[in-house]
C-alpha cells in the first residue's frame, strides 16, 4: 500500500487491526466475566448479587472500570520504579498473547500456528516473570512471600499442565490445535483421556490462583498476595491478565479434550453454531471453576505442594507411559478410558480419606489423646 508517496506493508495494517479488536474483545469479555462470577456466586450463595447498577445490575462492570480508572495510583517510596511499573505489564501481554492461536471456528482464528498448543503452554508459563517481578519491586514483605508462593505454585502445576496437554498431543499427533480439533469430530479425546482432563482442570484452578489454591494472593494469609501494593489502573491490569486467562484456559480446555467447534455435529455445520458450540464449552468449563472457587476450603501451602507433586505428577507420568503403549502397539484406545476411570476412582478415595483425616476436630484429638494417657496411667 502506497500513502503519502511512502510504501507500506499491507501485513502491519492487518496485525494492527486485529490487535485493535482483540483489546476490545478482550476488555469486554473480562468486564462480562466479573459480572457473571458475581451472579454465580450468588446463585451459590442464595443471594441477588449487583442489582443497583442499572437493569439487574448490567452496568456494574462499567462502574467498577470508572472506579479504576480514575482511582489514585500509588506507588512505595522504596519500590524499585521500573520493575514496579513494568511487573503488570509482564504478567497481562502474555496471556494477552495467549489469544491469538485459539480457535473458535473453522475459519475464525487470529492465527494458525502449526505448534500452536506448544505456543499456549510456552506463553503462559512467561507471567511467572512478572509476578516475582511485582513482589520483588514491591519492597514489602508480604508481597514477596506471596510472590514466592505464587512462583512455586505455577512452577509446580504447570508440569501436570503441560504433561497432561502433552497426552493430548500423543493422541492426535500434532500440536496444530486446527488438526487437533478436526480429530475430535466423532469422540471427544476427555473420554480418552478422562485423568488428563481432570488434572488439566485442576492445574488450570492452580495456574489462576483460584480456591482451594489461593494461597498466594490470600488477604488474612499474605494479605493480598505480590500485587498488594498496586492501586488503580495497574491492579486492574492483574485482574484484567486473570479473567482473560480464565476464559483462555476454558477455551484452550475445550478445544482440546471436548472437541471444540466439531463434536458432537461434526465439521460440515456452519460457523455459527461452531461459535455457540466453543461458547457453550468453553462456558461450562468457566462456571465449574467458579463454582469451586465458592465452594471448597482453602489448602495449605505444603498441602496444595504436595498434592502437585505427590498425587498429579506420577499421575500424569503414567498416563504418558500408557499413551506412548497404545500408541506403539497400535491396541483399542478404549483401554485408555478404562484405566483412566479406574485411576480417577483410586484417586478420589485417597484424596478423600486424607481430607477426613487433616479436618478432624483439634479438640477431639486432645481429649482422645487425654483419655488414652488417663488409660494406660490407671492400668
Amino acid at each position: 500500500m502506497i500513502l503519502f508517496g511512502y510504501a507500506f506493508d499491507i501485513h502491519w495494517l492487518d496485525a494492527i487491526i486485529r490487535l485493535v479488536i482483540l483489546t476490545l474483545f478482550m476488555t469486554v469479555l473480562v468486564m462480562f466475566l466479573t459480572y457473571a462470577e458475581r451472579k454465580v456466586a450468588a446463585r451459590l450463595q442464595q443471594r441477588l448479587g449487583p442489582t443497583r447498577t442499572g437493569p439487574m445490575g448490567l452496568l456494574q462492570p462499567i462502574a467498577d472500570a470508572g472506579k479504576l480508572i480514575t482511582k489514585e495510583d500509588l506507588k512505595p517510596s522504596t519500590a524499585d520504579r521500573w520493575v514496579f511499573d513494568l511487573a503488570s505489564f509482564a504478567v497481562f501481554v502474555p496471556i494477552f498473547c495467549s489469544f491469538i492461536v485459539l480457535p473458535y471456528t473453522d475459519e475464525l482464528w487470529i492465527r494458525s500456528l502449526a505448534l500452536g498448543l506448544f505456543f499456549v503452554v510456552a506463553i503462559q508459563s512467561v507471567s511467572i516473570v512478572g509476578i516475582l517481578m511485582a513482589g520483588w519491586a514491591s519492597d514489602s514483605k508480604y508481597a514477596l512471600l506471596g510472590a514466592v508462593r505464587g512462583v512455586a505454585q505455577m512452577i509446580s502445576y504447570e508440569i501436570p499442565l503441560v504433561l497432561s496437554v502433552l497426552c493430548v498431543a500423543m493422541l492426535a499427533q500434532s500440536f496444530d490445535l486446527l488438526r487437533i480439533v478436526q480429530q475430535q469430530d466423532k469422540v471427544p479425546y476427555a473420554v480418552y483421556q478422562p485423568l488428563p482432563f481432570v488434572i488439566f482442570i485442576v492445574a488450570v484452578i492452580a495456574e489462576l490462583n483460584r480456591q482451594p489454591f489461593d494461597m498466594a494472593v490470600s488477604e488474612s494469609e499474605v494479605a493480598g498476595g505480590f500485587f498488594i501494593e498496586y492501586s488503580g489502573i495497574r491492579w486492574s491490569l492483574f485482574q484484567l491478565a486473570e479473567f482473560a486467562n480464565l476464559f483462555i484456559l476454558s477455551v484452550f480446555g475445550s478445544v482440546i479434550f471436548l472437541g471444540g467447534y466439531a463434536w458432537p455435529f461434526g465439521l460440515d455445520v456452519g460457523w455459527p453454531l461452531q461459535i455457540v458450540l466453543t461458547v457453550v464449552k468453553a462456558s461450562l468449563l468457566i462456571v465449574f471453576i467458579i463454582w469451586t472457587r465458592f465452594s471448597l476450603p482453602r489448602l495449605r501451602i505444603d498441602q496444595m505442594m504436595s498434592f502437585a507433586w505427590k498425587v498429579l505428577i506420577p499421575l500424569v507420568f503414567v498416563q504418558v507411559f500408557l499413551n506412548g503403549l497404545i500408541q506403539i502397539y497400535d491396541w483399542p484406545r478404549q483401554i485408555l478410558t478404562v484405566v483412566g476411570v479406574v485411576m480417577l476412582v483410586l484417586v478420589s478415595m485417597v484424596v478423600r480419606r486424607a481430607v477426613l483425616r487433616t479436618t478432624r476436630s483439634p479438640r477431639h484429638e486432645r481429649v482422645e489423646a487425654m483419655r488414652i494417657r488417663a488409660a494406660r496411667g490407671v492400668g
